[in-house]
């Protein structure tokens, strides 16, 4: 028996990511699965150089460009391995022996970048808030670069900290290199000022399993390629399509990208996520029952932490929060605590729900 959208159940998912995906893509994946275009067969099953996925693939790219505001300036890739994969990939491919890489340390997976980094070559720290366990990101006048970077690297939204930078970091005309899986597409760039932007696709831009990568082409001339296996080669995935990409991953990603389109773009989209992340912040700031760690320039609109008074009260909160259909909330493993991520596809609804929630737990436990 079929569900209509009337019939379907849609809980408040708050998870980090994979994260909640637009309803109006998932109704539109459902519709051509079992036959994508009369073809007979779901986008799954028919060839990646086939005309039906070709097609899928260039408008998926043709929709970057015009988002994002690239222009010819940039290779589009959809890659597979995740943002894990491009923390070896970025510096395998641009930092050679004799140069050193700058990296911003303001977080878990920032630190996993530099850990791969150091394996490849030279790396400096121009900014590290570990120590007040990252909560939050620098100052530009805090960045201490090293001498003559090949480029800069940093984490724009860190998903387990809850902090994120509300504008590209200042690095006086390095490249920057963005790991940006947790805020893609959730704002405008100001593009020229990257050499590389990777980030996985699961948060805000479409299914696991797809890698979204983004290379300058001026910058991609001086990728190494000596002693780099082909399918870790930048400049192997440009402009052609090297080994079987994963289609059905892009093909919902090419939905997504039509859905953010429709929302008024980058722009429109960022309206709403501020919208959203107002809702919550404005609960967490009315008193001490709620507190975030993150310091308020650095807060992120994508990943909202916060604490309770006490562990008990957090566990109470998880219980009946997941009773009244609110999912995803607890904080990561590694910091504890709560975490709402309220990524572009979240709706609005249920943020407001969350925060109308909030304050009744307030009253009821405060």
């Amino acid at each position: 028996m079929s569900t209509t959208r009337s019939q379907a159940h849609r809980s408040h998912n708050f998870s980090a990511g994979p994260a909640v995906l637009p309803l109006e893509v998932l109704e539109k994946a459902r519709e051509e699965l079992p036959d994508y275009r009369g073809t007979g067969s779901s986008i799954m099953e028919l060839s990646h150089r086939g005309p039906e996925y070709m097609e899928v693939d260039a408008r998926a790219r043709s929709r970057l460009v015009e988002l994002l505001g690239l222009g010819d300036d940039f290779e589009v890739m959809f890659l597979q391995g995740g943002a894990s994969t491009q923390f070896m990939m970025a510096p395998m491919n641009f930092l050679s022996g004799d140069r050193t890489a700058d990296y911003l340390n303001t977080g878990a997976w920032a630190k996993k970048a530099i850990k791969e980094a150091r394996i490849i070559g030279d790396v400096h720290e121009a900014f590290s808030s570990e120590e007040g366990n990252y909560n939050r990101v620098p100052r530009d006048e805090e960045l201490r670069m090293s001498g003559n970077p090949v480029y800069l690297h940093f984490t724009s939204n860190n998903t387990i900290f809850g902090t994120q930078h509300p504008e590209e970091p200042e690095s006086g005309g390095v490249p920057l290199i963005c790991d940006a899986s947790s805020d893609f597409l959730s704002r405008p760039l100001d593009v020229k000022r990257y050499g590389l932007i990777y980030a996985g696709a699961q948060k805000n831009a479409g299914p696991s399993g797809v890698t979204l990568v983004l290379v300058r082409k001026d910058f991609l001339e001086g990728a190494r390629t000596d002693g780099i296996p082909s399918m870790l080669q930048y400049k192997t995935h440009a402009g052609t399509m090297f080994n079987t990409p994963p289609t059905f991953g892009v093909y919902l990603v090419n939905l997504v990208l039509g859905w953010l389109q429709e929302c008024g773009g980058l722009a429109g989209i960022e309206r709403r996520n501020r919208e959203k992340a107002r809702l919550i912040y404005d609960e967490i700031d009315r008193d001490a029952f709620y507190r975030t760690p993150v310091e308020k320039e650095s807060r992120s609109l994508m990943n909202v932490v916060f604490r309770l008074p006490s562990k008990e009260l957090e566990k109470t909160f998880l219980k009946e929060a997941e009773a009244r259909d609110m999912h995803g909330l607890k904080g990561h493993r590694s910091v504890g605590g709560l975490r709402a991520s309220i990524y572009n596809a979240c709706p609005r609804e249920s943020v407001e729900a969350l925060a109308g929630f909030m304050a009744e737990f307030r009253q009821k436990h405060g």
